[in-house]
């Protein structure tokens, strides 16, 4: 998937989420903040998301991963400290960073791309 593809479909999960209730909203949700959040998301999972992870890797170690809902809890938090999005708080980081996870993979499977199916045929 192209860059302005994944942009609008996490874009779209975010939004999705935030509408669910779970303790992500939006004051006043449009679009340019829906997608400066999907982008800055984007921008904290590519850059903050794997040094957090490398630095708190004995935790995750000692809990056999779930210390990862914790390290993406801490990325949703760090969004809505520079953005729109509001968390209710820890709790509702946690909570919202799962849901978001489910609906962004929800919608990964729904609008996957074609064109690597196609990719992948022709080397086999």
């Amino acid at each position: 998937m192209n860059f302005l593809n994944r942009l609008l479909l996490n874009s779209l999960a975010l939004y999705l989420t935030t509408m669910m209730g779970v303790g992500l909203y939006f004051n006043n949700p449009s679009i340019f903040a829906i997608l400066l959040a999907a982008l800055i998301l984007g921008f904290v999972n590519a850059v903050f998301k794997p040094i957090m992870t490398i630095l708190t890797l004995p935790f995750t170690i000692l809990s056999f991963g779930l210390f990862l809902f914790v390290v993406n809890a801490i990325s949703i938090s760090l969004v809505a400290a520079l953005t729109a999005l509001n968390v209710t708080g820890f709790a509702g980081a946690l909570v919202g960073a799962l849901v978001l996870s489910i609906v962004n993979a929800i919608l990964s499977s729904l609008f996957k791309n074609n064109e690597d199916n196609y990719s992948r045929a022709s080397y086999q």
